[in-house]
């Protein structure tokens, strides 16, 4: 038998005794639920809070949200995060130009970002080749990275993807790709596979950036 959860806005349709919420505030709560890791009560003391708030402080949060969502785009280069067609760290003149590190996600290079040991410049996927969800090669950002590394003077590409099954299926298809171009590394993990960049502390990344080792 399969159990349907109902949401709060269904339950106030159907005109039910259940939900103790005003529409305006179920809505609210729903929507906040939507946001990755907000639960049914981290969703309601969120909701609560903004209506204390004052209005001014409410329509900013909102007015931020509107924006980062119109002008937050891909850097052409990396496809990191940016609001310019080419990011901060893609424009730095004094990064190492001549190391990439190749991650999945925009997170990834944040997280390696707060170690301030890496200075050179970043590749992102934008994902981690995984068939069970319809992800191959051909949705991730592999053909651009080969144009940079075969067209540019890069002497080293770092591999840094979470060491997850799909990580690992990605490191492997990436590095191989590479390897005629380029020395290919790949960072060392202190994490169990299956981690992610992100939640790993600033040493544990650092460390695993110093013991990188080269992809046989």
């Amino acid at each position: 038998m399969v159990y349907k959860q109902t949401t709060i806005l269904e339950k106030l349709r159907a005109g039910g005794k259940t939900t103790v919420y005003t529409r305006p505030l179920a809505r609210l709560i729903e929507q906040l639920q939507r946001l990755p890791g907000v639960g049914p009560k981290t969703a309601q003391r969120l909701a609560l809070h903004i209506l204390k708030r004052p209005e001014t402080e409410v329509q900013a949060l909102a007015q931020a949200l509107v924006e980062a969502k119109k002008q937050v785009g891909f850097c052409t280069q990396c496809f990191h995060l940016s609001a310019e067609p080419v990011c901060e760290i893609c424009r730095n003149s004094n990064r190492d130009r001549q190391t990439l590190c190749v991650v999945s996600d925009s997170r990834d290079v944040i997280a390696l970002e707060k170690t301030r040991e890496y200075q050179g410049l970043y590749h992102v996927l934008g994902g981690v080749i995984s068939p069970m969800d319809g992800i191959g090669p051909e949705q991730l950002h592999i053909e651009p990275l080969i144009r940079r590394v075969s067209q540019q003077q890069i002497q080293e590409v770092i591999l840094a993807i979470a060491p997850s099954i799909e990580g690992e299926t990605t490191t492997l298809y990436v590095g191989q790709l590479v390897k005629p171009f380029t020395k290919v590394t790949r960072i060392a993990f202190g994490l169990p596979v299956g981690g992610d960049l992100e939640y790993a502390d600033e040493v544990t990344l650092a460390r695993a950036l110093e013991g990188r080792r080269e992809l046989q």
